[in-house]
């Protein structure tokens, strides 16, 4: 065993052990020594490196490049397109549109819509949420019995000069009834080239150690997509990270980390693919009372308007669309 294994065995030894800082007295000076603490967000099954799971624990986000192909990429593109010139129908999908363009005459063409969601029913969209190269790795951070709760095809449009392409910063957890948030992770793909200029993804590192903050719209001038809620305070000072990612590079995060995306300043369209998975063991709780109030009474007005009933509860519209993609559907 080469040197570097050796070492490796002894960091990965230390892990399960309380952190510490021992204080060492030499002849000449005082050395500290870190011993590392035990890893909460991450389960040790071969795939991550003791450096990819300490700095996914510090950081709250892991990018992993090139992790879906070139093909892939193109077949959930022409998916899309398909769907935005009304070639097929999904069952419960989301169409959703700019919120500056959305009163305007609607033409069947991948321009006038902003972002797909609950594409579960549509078996080439969902193939995604089951590609085992992102499987292997959201199995890293909910264990081995996973289920896919929430998927996006983001289809960022140019800004129309009001500011409305931008997402507000916030934490995907405000949108989930369900816990512990630590066995629930994001799987984000780059479809194309992904920049400052066209809107990447923003993250403040180490955020997901803080707890859920309060959400609401913003009070922005040129208005706020529906169901876009941002964080009602958070420190502006804090270091941010511009994720900028080639196609089929994929970054995974925890839903407490804050996150949001800037303006679209580029004339194309700015698309992604992502799924929100949790471990099948996970439990809903009761949001009433919560800072998730208001997000729980939207989504049930806006699924009573859709489907024309009364009694449905948050919980409910997140039992109907998840799915299991590995193991045994155990609870959720």
């Amino acid at each position: 065993m080469s040197r570097a294994a050796d070492r490796l065995k002894v960091v990965v030894n230390h892990l399960d052990r309380p952190s510490s800082f021992v204080q060492a007295s030499t002849s000449g000076q005082n050395v500290t020594y870190y011993q590392p603490q035990a890893l909460r967000y991450s389960f040790d099954n071969d795939l991550l490196s003791t450096e990819q799971r300490i700095s996914y624990e510090e950081d709250g986000f892991l990018l992993i490049k090139g992790l879906v192909s070139g093909e892939d990429i193109d077949r959930f593109r022409a998916a899309f397109e398909r769907i935005c010139r009304r070639e097929v129908q999904v069952p419960g999908l989301v169409v959703m549109r700019d919120v500056s363009i959305a009163k305007s005459e609607f033409v069947p063409d991948q321009k006038a819509i902003s972002k797909l969601q609950d594409f579960q029913e549509e078996p080439e969209l969902f193939r995604y949420c089951s590609l085992p190269q992102i499987l292997n790795y959201v199995e890293c951070f909910t264990g081995p019995n996973i289920m896919a709760m929430h998927t996006m095809l983001i289809n960022k449009p140019p800004d129309t000069g009001n500011k409305t392409s931008r997402h507000p910063m916030h934490q995907d957890l405000h949108y989930f009834p369900f816990r512990p948030a630590d066995r629930i992770v994001c799987s984000w793909t780059a479809m194309e080239k992904v920049h400052r200029q066209n809107g990447c993804l923003v993250v403040l590192p180490g955020s997901h150690h803080g707890t859920l903050k309060e959400h609401d719209y913003p009070e922005w001038e040129g208005g706020v997509n529906k169901m876009y809620h941002g964080i009602r305070d958070h420190d502006p000072n804090h270091p941010r990270v511009h994720l900028e990612m080639e196609k089929g590079d994929t970054v995974f995060f925890h839903p407490l980390l804050i996150h949001g995306s800037g303006m679209n300043q580029t004339q194309g369209f700015r698309k992604a693919i992502s799924c929100h998975y949790a471990s099948a063991d996970s439990y809903y709780i009761d949001v009433r009372g919560t800072t998730q109030e208001n997000i729980g009474q939207e989504v049930k007005e806006i699924a009573a308007r859709k489907y024309a009933v009364n009694d449905v509860t948050f919980e409910d519209t997140w039992a109907v669309r998840g799915r299991l993609v590995q193991g045994d559907r155990t609870n959720l």
